[in-house]
């Protein structure tokens, strides 16, 4: 029942995201919304961790499943992206290389922060 239970917190945000993605006029997916308000919702501590955790923590390690639909899709609608594949490819790698560069820079000035602080502290 406990995995119900959090199940439905987490398809209620999912449900509100759709609400807002069709009262809001911006291209942002349902589900944006609805993640983001789950973060805010626990950030705030009106839903705790402890209420959502085993739930996500199990969808989390399934999520490989999640992308298959989109994969046959893909697969599915190959030949229409045929001329357009080597653009594609560059603009896969182009943006790979720049979310590694950033991911590896926020982390290390993060790392710094958090260096100075502990110096401080000390």
């Amino acid at each position: 029942m406990k995995y119900a239970k959090e199940l439905m917190i987490i398809l209620l945000f999912s449900f509100i995201g759709e609400v807002l993605n069709h009262l809001i006029p911006l291209p942002i997916p349902a589900s944006i919304y609805g993640m983001v308000l789950l973060f805010i919702s626990l950030a705030t501590k009106f839903i705790k961790l402890e209420q959502v955790e085993e739930t996500a923590e199990f969808l989390l390690s399934i999520m490989l499943i999640f992308f298959v639909p989109a994969s046959v899709g893909i697969m599915d609608t190959f030949f229409a992206y045929k001329s357009s594949m080597a653009f594609i490819v560059i603009i896969v790698i182009i943006s790979t290389i720049v979310v590694m560069a950033t991911t590896g820079l926020v982390s290390q000035f993060i790392i710094k922060l958090i260096n100075k602080k502990t110096k401080v502290g000390k």
